[in-house]
């Protein structure tokens, strides 16, 4: 053990620890769970470091060689290599102020050791130096926001990009298999199996618009507000230079706010993300269900599509395959919902005054809400949908259907064709056959009126009204 000092007095630190005493006080605080920030966080939070560096270099408040240093190793934990000094529980202070001083501590003795010099000694500072015009209390919104800017725009939004495109292409495949409609989980009227998943495209097309909005929100960030929003103890021109760099580093549009005090004392734009994350996974939930409903059976379900087969389903019948990639994107969709109840709860309750002090619990779930959400999209794209086969179960029940009968509510009136599917439904006949003993339509007439094809699109297919 060494002997590290803050504020509040000496600490034992292992020695082979690069964080300092207040990081270790943290440790000693918070043993709680085994959840921890995520690697994009901790790339985040480095990447601010280091352009921080950069521009008190710059601006004259620090050294060129110190500053140089605390590049470097910014730089070795933006790439992973000092994650194992990154310890601190999730559950902690709620401004985050202890892994604000985590990473302050881990860089400033990591630099101390560039520049030869002995780690604890403080050659280069964790608040002097590496925390300089920076308070936890924006430094730690930014990161969250950096973080998941850059992970829905770069991972999550691709990911539901191919998958919009495979379910586009299994439209177009599908599109001349014509089944039946259900609402109310009840036979309705016909559908080509191509419209049902062109449906499915769509909820992907609109998910990424609604996340592009969501990046940009994020991408206005808290850095420069400093302790309350006033932005006091740093250089005027320190949080604007800091920006762009980030935005040059990360290829979003990441801007100082116009306003501190709201972005500051709230996490509205991480909730309004988180909202959006909620509503992908209801949409990727919806398909998924209608995914493995249309594949159910095979022979006592629907079995109107046949999906890939990847690994035995039961341990005690044989033979039995089980719908498991769709039943992995229902459970991520489940946690993910869970997620957007805690960054909401986090932001109502933990919002006080001039400062959230619920943010890093917000920042996990967040986070981890990007990360599935974009892995999930990948496999269920791989494993399933690309995989995907239409069968005749479709097809084949379109003229037992009942609903079918809408076409000849122009042609005979509606209570005329009621009349026949309560017949049809009574009878076991089909509605065709029904309409074919009780109404003066020939057959010739009925297959025109009764043309599924044409019941997939707007319009009358029969003709007058009755």
């Amino acid at each position: 053990m060494r002997i590290e000092r803050d504020s509040m007095g000496e600490m034992e630190v292992p020695d082979e620890a690069l964080w300092g005493a207040q990081t270790q006080r943290a440790v000693r605080n918070f043993p709680i769970s085994d959840l921890r920030f995520s690697r994009s966080f901790i790339r985040a939070l480095a990447l601010i470091k280091r352009s921080a560096a950069e521009v008190n270099e710059e601006l004259g408040g620090v050294a060129p060689e110190m500053a140089t240093a605390v590049k470097a190793a910014a730089q070795e934990a933006m790439d992973g290599e000092l994650d194992d000094h990154f310890v601190l529980d999730i559950f902690q202070t709620g401004s985050g102020t202890s892994t604000n001083m985590n990473a302050n501590e881990v860089i400033a003795n990591r630099a101390t050791q560039i520049l030869g010099g002995e780690v604890g000694s403080r050659m280069v500072h964790p608040n002097d130096h590496v925390n300089r015009g920076q308070s936890s209390n924006d430094v730690i919104p930014t990161a969250i926001q950096v973080a998941a800017a850059h992970g829905i725009a770069m991972e999550l939004v691709p990911a539901l990009e191919r998958l919009q495109q495979a379910l586009a292409d299994k439209s177009a495949a599908f599109w001349d298999v014509i089944k039946t409609g259900r609402t109310h989980l009840q036979d309705a009227t016909p559908i080509r199996l191509g419209q049902e998943f062109l449906g499915h495209a769509g909820q992907m097309e609109r998910a990424v618009r609604r996340l592009r909005h969501a990046v940009d929100e994020l991408c206005e960030v808290p850095l420069g507000g400093t302790a309350v929003g006033t932005g006091i103890g740093r250089d005027f021109e320190f949080s604007e230079k800091v920006c762009a760099r980030l935005a040059s580093s990360t290829g979003l549009p990441i801007r100082e706010t116009e306003n501190h005090f709201q972005a500051q004392s709230t996490l509205n734009a991480v909730t309004e993300a988180s909202g959006v994350l909620n509503t992908v996974a209801v949409s990727m939930l919806k398909i998924a269900n209608d995914v493995r409903w249309l594949g159910s059976g095979p022979r006592a379900g629907f079995g109107e599509i046949a999906l890939p087969e990847v690994q035995p389903g039961s341990s005690i019948m044989p033979g039995k395959i089980n719908p498991v990639i769709a039943e992995s994107v229902a459970q991520a969709a489940a946690q993910v919902m869970g997620n957007h109840v805690t960054v909401t709860i986090a932001d109502a309750q933990g919002s006080n005054f001039e400062l959230n002090v619920m943010m890093p619990v917000a920042a996990y779930n967040l986070l981890q809400s990007i990360d599935l959400l974009a892995a999930e999209a990948d496999n269920f794209r791989e494993q399933c949908i690309e995989g995907l086969v239409s069968t005749q179960r479709g097809p084949e029940t379109v003229e037992q259907g009942l609903a079918i009968c809408t076409a000849l509510a122009p042609v005979i009136g509606y209570d005329a064709a009621a009349a026949i599917a309560h017949e049809a439904s009574e009878t076991g006949e089909t509605v065709r056959q029904v309409a074919l003993r009780t109404t003066e339509l020939g057959e010739a007439a009925l297959e025109e009126i009764l043309d599924a094809a044409k019941m997939t699109e707007p319009g009358f297919s029969g003709g007058g009204g009755g």
